[in-house]
């Protein structure tokens, strides 16, 4: 017999169980299932006072601001209109049918009035679970950055004096109760120019494009499963080279260690990052910076670095044309001693065409640590370190695209760094969860099938002992 469903709508249902409607592998059940959220009360019990109208649950506001770059919500307004919608949504904020859904601004409020800590907590704490599971073994740690838009046009733009600018990023720090953004570098083109909308982000160019106002996004995950370990958020304008040691800490403070090796780009391969990395007993598997700077078409033709010899016992250079480099001087902005030919023989020298192009001639450079950085550099250029780019640049690559694509990674939703720096806390959490579920997930099958072959196996050797038994007939002589 076909069946007709019917349209009329039912006056009263009794039998709503929310917990019924969501399957037992749905991902936000495994996250529920994962994170204990209980800690969010402690964390924030101080911002709250003791009289006047009772707050939304901060749970439940964690778990909208999770929903929101989970599943890439255009905005918060649209997220509040979901909601309702969406019975896996409202089975996992704990709401019922007849529940209502606060006002979207309840989000910025709890933002402005928990500020960044609680979201630290919570990267923190999802972090421990990914260690808890084996996926991070910290031998290696990975470390790039990528620019995100600020929510911000170019148009608001504006060239003020480099004293006012300053004071309006500090004023903004201060309104918002934020910690101020990270000064340009001085005579920089952000030092006058500042955005109206957003003055803590600065101009960037991104890639194939123009400059326009950004944030920048620095992170070092581990290279076993991809986990995040370390995140910094900056202003566009900062040298992302500047933020290792940053990173490393973090690091160091939420594994217990340093890692063995850092690998990177030669953005990061600067003096002071090499000899930093090989004190702290780190193989620097980063891209030399000075190497990429000698293929420049101005030192085509031009004798390299290393066709100087250096007499350790007198320090100089001896040059190609048998001529000696003494010291000159220290130079403090650059951290490096100077050496130069005298004058008359280097003018006088017949391979001066291919010695240099300069009119007080050839001068070269000696780091204090000059071993350290010698080291360093051996350990970039091995194979080893260039097999680990090319890992990194897989691994990192993938984090930077996944966080794009599924979370919205590439533009700020709010303005301000402290505000900035809650998304890219909160995007970062939500990948480290994913890799966590989708290797607890693998890990659950694998288990389930070493169970399942024990079976099949105690089941086999069972019957091969039925089998091994013959049947008895009782009309069998005696």
């Amino acid at each position: 017999m076909m069946g007709h469903q019917s349209k009329q709508p039912r006056l009263w249902s009794y039998n709503v169980n929310l917990d019924r409607r969501v399957r037992a592998d749905h991902p936000l059940r495994q996250i529920e299932r994962l994170v204990d959220m209980g800690f969010v009360y402690r964390e924030v019990k101080g911002r709250y006072g003791t009289r006047g109208n009772v707050s939304v649950d901060p749970v439940v506001i964690l778990k909208m601001m999770l929903l929101l770059f989970l599943y890439d919500v255009r905005s918060e307004r649209e997220l509040m209109r979901t909601i309702p919608e969406r019975l896996d949504w409202m089975w996992f904020l704990g709401y019922g049918m007849d529940d209502e859904v606060p006002d979207h601004s309840v989000l910025s409020k709890a933002r402005r009035r928990w500020g960044t800590g609680l979201f630290e907590r919570l990267f923190e704490r999802v972090l421990r679970l990914c260690i808890g599971a084996g996926l991070i073994d910290g031998e290696k740690l990975l470390v790039d950055a990528s620019l995100v838009r600020a929510d911000a046009s170019k148009n608001s733009i504006r060239e003020l004096p480099a004293a006012t600018v300053r004071k309006m990023r500090e004023a903004m720090g201060r309104l918002d109760e934020g910690e101020p953004a990270d000064e340009a570098p001085a005579g920089g083109t952000n030092a006058t120019h500042v955005s109206t909308t957003d003055p803590d982000a600065t101009l960037a160019k991104h890639a194939g494009g123009k400059a326009v106002p950004s944030y920048k996004n620095h992170r070092g995950i581990d290279g076993k499963a991809g986990v995040i370990t370390a995140v910094s958020t900056t202003t566009g304008a900062i040298n992302e080279a500047h933020e290792l040691p940053n990173l490393l800490g973090q690091h160091r403070e939420r594994i217990g260690q340093l890692p063995k090796a850092v690998v990177a780009d030669s953005k990061y391969g600067t003096v002071e990052n090499y000899t930093e990395c090989q004190k702290l007993g780190m193989r620097t598997h980063m891209a030399d910076l000075a190497a990429t700077q000698q293929n420049h078409p101005r030192r085509e033709g031009i004798f390299p670095v290393e066709a100087f010899g250096y007499d350790r016992c007198r320090d100089v250079f001896i040059c190609p044309a048998g001529e000696e480099l003494r010291r000159r001087k220290f130079c403090v902005g650059r951290g490096h001693y100077e050496y130069i030919a005298r004058a008359a023989a280097c003018a006088a020298c017949p391979l001066r065409p291919e010695c240099t192009r300069s009119k007080i001639g050839r001068t070269l450079k000696r780091h204090p640590e000059q071993d350290l950085l010698d080291r360093a550099r051996r350990q970039a250029a091995s194979p080893a370190a260039r097999l680990d780019r090319k890992r990194r640049q897989h691994l990192q690559e993938r984090n930077f695209a996944d966080a794009a694509n599924n979370h919205g990674f590439k533009r700020a939703r709010w303005r301000g760094l402290w505000r900035q720096r809650i998304q890219d806390l909160l995007i970062a959490t939500l990948q480290n969860l994913r890799i966590l579920l989708r290797n607890t997930s693998a890990t659950v099958t694998q288990s389930l099938a070493r169970l399942l072959e024990r079976v099949s196996t105690a089941l086999g050797h069972f019957g091969r002992i039925l089998a091994s038994f013959r049947p008895v007939c009782v009309c069998d002589p005696i």
